[in-house]
């Protein structure tokens, strides 16, 4: 496991297109996201940093509902990382019900087209589609009964409300994307 930042893409950058597949078998687009903002995020099966954090993105995700769009998506090679197939993900979506979208990157083309390096890697968008927020979830991704800032949280709000993110927005860290 090699401790990987996020890169910090430029702000303003518009989110690349896609067209995946989820959990269903059913393709996904940038263009079927309709809420006020989306946010995208880069994780995995496997990650422990990317499974730390997953029962708070469920809560982010069934609180935002109607005005959020969050979207997973796996990009890992699942040849040498088999717990990241789509089997595997279809299974752990429905374990923890998740209210958003998982998609799968098989040819990690969208991750390259992110600029994604690790699992939890997250992109938040305003509802022109222009990059607001990268960064963490929040400031402590092991104890969740420790967390004293919500960076995620807060540049939602923050966006819905139509005012610009003032905060020092801090890289994710977790697992490096398993490229082929």
């Amino acid at each position: 496991m090699a401790l990987t930042e996020s890169t910090m893409v430029e702000l303003g950058s518009p989110a690349p297109n896609f067209n995946l597949p989820d959990t269903n078998g059913n393709h996904i687009s940038l263009d079927d996201l309709k809420s006020e903002t989306l946010a995208v995020i880069f994780t995995c099966n496997h990650c422990p940093y990317a499974k730390a954090i997953e029962d708070r993105l469920v809560t982010l995700g069934n609180e935002y509902k109607g005005r959020t769009d969050l979207v997973l998506i796996s990009s890992n090679d699942i040849e040498n990382y088999p717990a990241d197939s789509p089997e595997m993900m279809a299974e752990k979506a429905k374990d923890k019900k998740y209210p958003f979208p998982y998609l799968f990157d098989e040819t990690q083309e969208v991750a390259k087209a992110y600029s994604a390096v690790c699992t939890p890697d997250i992109f938040l968008y305003n509802k022109d589609r222009k990059l607001e927020y990268r960064g963490r979830l929040d400031d402590n991704w092991q104890q969740p009964h420790n967390v004293t800032r919500e960076d995620l949280r807060t540049a939602i709000d923050t966006v819905l409300s139509g005012n610009e993110i003032e905060f020092k927005q801090i890289p994710s860290m977790g697992c490096n994307i398993k490229w082929k």
